[in-house]
């Protein structure tokens, strides 16, 4: 490990020479991909440098109770230097384990979220909409940008689907682990029986493709203008500013009428339909490699059931890591940092343990 980090500060500190160079400031695209490096990169010296020096403590310490000749009180302090240094090299050296292990590449990009009703009719579509809320509302709290990309509301104010984006660094990193079936226990308002009611939402969470990463061949584009329908006031129906393009290769349907603007909706429609082909492209991929390298915090998979959010137990109950929590409210209020947080710590433990065994 100790050669790999080395060779890391080496490049770093190469990094910093450069990006004072006059021939790299000159070139945007050079210095704007040297400037992402050294950020990924600071993390893991900035801990690699705090480790060298609790290691030359502790070498320092062993040296002086080894040579003997120590007063007792001098000889105690130089123990207690000692056992604290061994603490410190141990704790850093696993920090160093888990920033060492391969970053998910979609990380840092924007998000697209489609959200469905499932199983259980208009109360499904209710819950839609609550994930909805709960994801705007999370969003907000950690400063993204919430955009509709397309919906498809119901009549009691929940969804059908709703597509939206969210907007900020590090948006997949905090959301990718949304995707599934999402399943919720209480008693409708439309019950008039009080039976409690199970009913279903299946979320996707698509990391945002680039133009770079999906070229789109327009003659594999089926473009369909329609008019637009639902509420919106008299304009509604009048104009043909909604669009439908249809992936011939595929078979896949986007459709977007959120905007008035024929123009707006056709760059949503493309946006969702980059992504959509991305994560084809990303499943091809990942059934390729070793299971041991795959995400391990379930399969990610839209048809996984992976969370139960409990009404008459105030209860939301993550099955992929056991973790029940009794804040219902809170966390349909977007107060979901510790759900996330106990998922991201299980998906790096069970990446630490995959790298120990190969």
């Amino acid at each position: 490990m100790t050669d790999k980090l080395n060779g890391i500060e080496e490049r770093y500190e190469k990094i910093n020479e450069l990006l004072c160079s006059p021939d790299i400031i000159s070139n945007q695209q050079e210095y704007a991909k040297l400037m992402k490096e050294q950020k990924n990169l600071t993390p893991v010296v900035e801990k690699f440098r705090e480790y060298k020096k609790y290691e030359s403590a502790l070498t320092e310490s062993k040296e002086l109770l080894d040579a003997g000749g120590l007063d007792k009180d001098f000889r105690e302090l130089v123990q207690e230097e000692f056992e604290q240094a061994k603490i410190d090299v141990e704790r850093c050296s696993e920090e160093l384990k888990v920033l060492l292990l391969p970053k998910d590449p979609n990380d840092e990009r924007n998000v697209i979220v489609e959200i469905r009703g499932g199983a259980g009719g208009e109360e499904a579509a209710l819950f839609a909409g609550e994930l909805f809320r709960m994801y705007s509302m999370y969003a907000q709290s950690k400063g993204f940008k919430v955009e509709i990309l397309s919906e498809n509301p119901t009549e009691l104010g929940g969804y059908k689907e709703i597509v939206f984006s969210v907007e900020g660094e590090g948006a997949y990193s905090r959301f990718k682990f949304e995707s599934g079936v999402h399943r919720v226990q209480r008693v409708p308002e439309t019950e008039s029986q009080g039976r409690i009611q199970t009913s279903t939402a299946t979320v996707a969470v698509l990391p945002e493709a680039e133009d770079v990463d999906v070229e789109l061949d327009p003659a594999d584009l089926q473009i369909d203008v329609f008019r637009s329908s639902g509420a919106g006031g008299q304009k509604v129906n009048k104009t043909s500013s909604a669009i439908r393009v249809t992936h011939l290769p595929t078979g896949m349907v986007v459709e977007c009428q959120d905007e008035r603007s024929q123009y707006k909706n056709k760059d949503k429609a493309l946006k969702v339909l980059r992504s959509r082909l991305l994560e084809i492209e990303q499943e091809k991929h990942d059934a390729e490699i070793a299971g041991a390298r795959k995400a391990q915090v379930g399969t990610g998979d839209r048809s996984e059931r992976i969370r139960t959010y409990n009404f008459p137990q105030g209860r939301v109950s993550d099955h992929r890591i056991g973790l029940t929590l009794y804040k219902l409210e809170q966390f349909l209020n977007g107060d979901m940092d510790e759900m996330i947080d106990a998922l991201i710590t299980a998906d790096t433990a069970e990446k630490l343990k995959a790298q120990g065994e190969e």
